[in-house]
């Protein structure tokens, strides 16, 4: 006996057949390799045994895999009555039993199905077509059974009842491993970034690195809570895009009839709070900057930012230390990492340097109170290219870019930033020309930056007008001015020390990942390009008889324009053709040779 009956679709069962050969969705038809053709048919053959390949209803999962292999060896009486879900990768058919691997979310279990069992009565109609015919590798289904002991020692589930939660349309890639070497690898980076879900699917350790990436952000936000300060949210559309040095994108407010920008940074916001008597706000945000993307830099990235009320910047230094160092402890109970080819330790305290000494240390020159026609001159000298729009700040980056940077692969801080490259930061305590700020850099890449922050409103103000200033010449990610900030800043900020740190670029150096792209679910890509279907259209075929249900079999032979197909053999081509509707089973009426030869003489 079948099981209870599964509801039935019959708006896709009416539509099934048009959806694949009607002339609207002819490029589809044409895109369908001939396993998703047959997987087509499968599915309607599903249906005809009343069996609704895509369920509504909930199957109930009291176990996961993970569970059963973690506690099953030391038990053998756990798990007489389970319940599990997941996903066939693998399929062994030997007759009246076969074995199957299931996939759930923690990992991969062996099924051993047997037909008796699947179907107690003499309907055998489970196990012989649905399972056996009907079912394939990336469909996912729900088994109910016991767990038990193979004769070669494998941990299994002897399975009792089987469901179809959902069938698969698309073959999924095969990964095969013998001897530990993987064979037919889903490895190339831009298929598994525009096909992540595929990619979690047959790459388990790719699952791995995201889970770890969410590791990171509880960890940090455990910390942050037990210091007493409170997560917030601010603003993404925001009429002004302060808090950094970037390009935005800008889109249109209809209601309002004005535009706005995707925010850059949440500083500012975040800054309004302090004023607001916050002693400590953080908040893990979505920010967007218009601007290059490369292995390290993605459009719309995640950063954390935290302000603290009553700190400075030598503070924040011994705060971001104790932080990365708790990460990587609760990620891989030590400190010592291996990042690419180095190995990196977190332990704390990290090195400290001035940018002035790092410059003087590495590109061997000084720096300290040149102007921005000496700053220009250096560059030159030291094979730096730059443009007409930068100003001081930005040719002393240019430097520190160019020339230091790299050499910077523990832990370290570079302090001191020149003021020109500071307008949000305080001055420098001893030296007007500087300001209190850090950034830290790992491996040759900035992780963090933090200040001292400005709570002068006279000299914010001064700043912005600066920036005013440079975005007059042309540097295009100068800062706006935001004169609500200068605002909150006149009824009086305390002192205060902020940092933002880059989640995914921690996420790199956690997971030991070369590339964003590989720590982001669904990194920004370029348009995917499509096919462009070459030779005859569809209606030519048609113009000279050829039914149009048989334009999908026609154009899998291989034929694509009506010349190639009058040149053909009639018999040969019948017999061919007779084949490939077998085979794709194509429920059509099976072609007349006076039909062909009716095509080929038109």
């Amino acid at each position: 006996m079948m099981p209870a009956p599964w509801v039935l679709n019959p708006v896709r069962a009416a539509n099934f057949k048009i959806h694949i050969f009607a002339k609207k969705y002819e490029i589809m038809s044409l895109e369908l390799s001939e396993q998703e053709a047959i997987r087509r048919e499968s599915l309607k053959e599903l249906e005809k045994l009343g069996i609704d390949a895509y369920p509504a209803e909930a199957f109930n999962v009291n176990i996961t895999t993970t569970e059963i292999h973690k506690n099953f060896p030391a038990d053998h009486s756990l798990y007489q009555e389970v319940s599990i879900a997941g996903r066939i990768m693998t399929r062994r058919i030997m007759g009246a039993a076969s074995f199957v691997d299931l996939q759930d979310s923690s990992g991969r279990i062996q099924l051993y199905i047997k037909r008796d069992d699947i179907c107690a009565g003499e309907d055998k109609t489970l196990y012989n077509t649905v399972f056996k015919r009907l079912l394939d590798i990336g469909d996912i289904i729900g088994v109910t059974g016991f767990v038990f002991i193979t004769q070669m020692g494998e941990i299994s589930i002897h399975v009792k009842s089987l469901k179809l939660l959902s069938k698969s349309l698309r073959v999924l890639p095969i990964v095969k491993e013998k001897d530990d070497q993987v064979f037919d690898a889903f490895s190339d980076p831009e298929t598994r970034y525009r096909q992540r879900y595929v990619d979690l699917i047959v790459n388990p350790e790719v699952r791995d690195i995201f889970v770890k990436r969410s590791q990171i952000i509880n960890s940090m936000r455990s910390f942050f809570n037990e210091q007493g300060y409170l997560e917030v949210e601010t603003p993404i559309l925001q009429p002004i895009p302060g808090g950094a040095a970037a390009r935005p994108f800008i889109t249109h407010h209809n209601a309002l009839d004005m535009p706005l920008y995707l925010r850059v940074a949440n500083e500012l916001y975040l800054k309004r709070l302090i004023v607001g008597g916050f002693d400590g706000v953080y908040e893990f945000a979505k920010d967007f900057r218009n601007e290059g993307m490369d292995r390290t830099h993605n459009p719309e990235f995640t950063v954390l930012e935290i302000y603290v009320a009553y700190k400075d910047y030598f503070w924040m230094m011994e705060f971001v230390e104790k932080m990365l160092e708790r990460v990587a402890l609760a990620l891989h109970n030590k400190t010592a990492l291996q990042v690419g080819e180095r190995e990196i330790d977190f332990r704390s305290p990290f090195r400290r340097l001035t940018m002035s000494d790092a410059i003087k240390q590495y590109a061997g020159v000084d720096i300290s109170g040149k102007s921005e026609d000496e700053l220009r001159l250096i560059c030159k000298e030291l094979n730096i290219e730059t443009d007409p729009t930068m100003g001081a700040g930005k040719l002393i980056d240019a430097i520190f870019g160019e020339k230091c940077e790299e050499h910077l692969v523990q832990p370290t801080f570079i302090m001191d930033y020149p003021i020109e490259m500071s307008p949000l930061c305080k001055r420098h305590r001893s030296n007007p020309e500087l300001t209190e700020r850090f950034e830290l850099f790992v491996n040759g890449k900035e992780l963090c930056n933090a200040y001292s922050e400005l709570n002068d409103p006279i000299d914010q103000l001064d700043r912005f007008q600066d920036q005013l200033k440079l975005s007059q010449k042309g540097d295009d990610e100068a800062m706006f001015i935001d004169m609500d900030f200068v605002r909150s800043l006149e009824y009086g900020m305390p002192t205060c020390s902020g940092m933002g740190i880059g989640i995914d670029r921690l996420a790199m150096f956690m997971t030991n990942q070369p590339s964003i792209q590989d720590v982001l679910f669904f990194p920004q890509m370029r348009p995917e390009k499509k096919a462009i279907p070459t030779g005859d259209t569809d209606e030519a075929f048609v113009a000279i008889g050829v039914p149009g249900e048989w334009l999908p079999a026609l154009r899998k032979y291989g034929f694509k324009t009506v010349a190639e197909l009058k040149a053909a053999n009639p018999n040969k081509l019948l017999n061919d053709l007779g084949g490939l509707r077998k085979k794709m089973k194509l429920e059509i009426p099976a072609l007349r040779l006076e039909e062909i030869q009716a095509w080929i003489e038109a």
